[in-house]
């Protein structure tokens, strides 16, 4: 299992040493959530601070765009030097184009869907993009408790993923701990977003290997 810890859920007072933690870590990547307060009913971190964190990170940076017209930003995206671009379903009218624009500019292409958005608004597209990425939260805020459909909703994009040829992977991203993270292990998940049980984890590290090992 990779792991994406989210800076969402970081010591933002403290940020260089978080990132810090995270690079003397085992993580697979550092998750980065920008929100525009309009498609989601937050804000979170803009563009300078995403630079700031690009400079000290030595962790692919997965960023996932909770932004109205996401294809904006994918310069903005690129220039941090990230491993992948998240844009959701919902956001973008011309989907196909935005995922094949983020990969001219050279990154891996991920579409984010919302608890309520079902997988099969994906058949005519699995096969073009490289990650699917599954919110079991409401998108906009850490530390909501996990929506237990979120389970039925992997084994059905698993299913349709494998049965496309597709080889995206599958990420999960809210209320993600020990035990969610067995049961979307189990269902299909290959990549788990990690925000408060990493960073308000005594020991970062074996937070994140815990969560490897399932």
């Amino acid at each position: 299992m990779k792991i994406s810890p989210s800076l969402l859920a970081a010591d933002f007072l403290n940020l260089g040493r978080e990132i810090e933690k995270i690079n003397a870590s085992e993580a697979d990547y550092l998750h980065l959530d920008v929100m525009d307060g309009v498609f989601v009913p937050n804000i979170s971190f803009g563009f300078p601070v995403l630079q700031g964190v690009a400079k000290v990170c030595r962790k692919p940076l997965d960023v996932h765009m909770m932004t109205v017209e996401p294809e904006k930003w994918i310069g903005h995206v690129r220039d941090l030097g990230a491993r992948i671009m998240n844009v959701h379903q919902e956001a973008c009218l011309h989907l196909y184009s935005t995922v094949q624009h983020i990969h001219e500019a050279g990154m891996l292409a991920g579409v984010t869907l919302n608890p309520a958005t079902p997988v099969e608004t994906l058949t005519d597209i699995i096969q073009d993009v490289d990650l699917v990425l599954i919110m079991s939260v409401e998108p906009g805020f850490g530390g909501q408790p996990f929506i237990r459909h979120t389970l039925e909703k992997v084994r059905r994009l698993k299913a349709l993923r494998d049965a496309s040829g597709s080889k995206a992977m599958i990420e999960l991203d809210g209320g993600v701990n020990a035990k969610t993270g067995s049961e979307l292990a189990e269902a299909g998940a290959d990549i788990l977003v990690a925000g408060s049980y990493v960073f308000g984890a005594p020991d970062i590290n074996e937070a994140i290997r815990s969560l490897q090992r399932l």
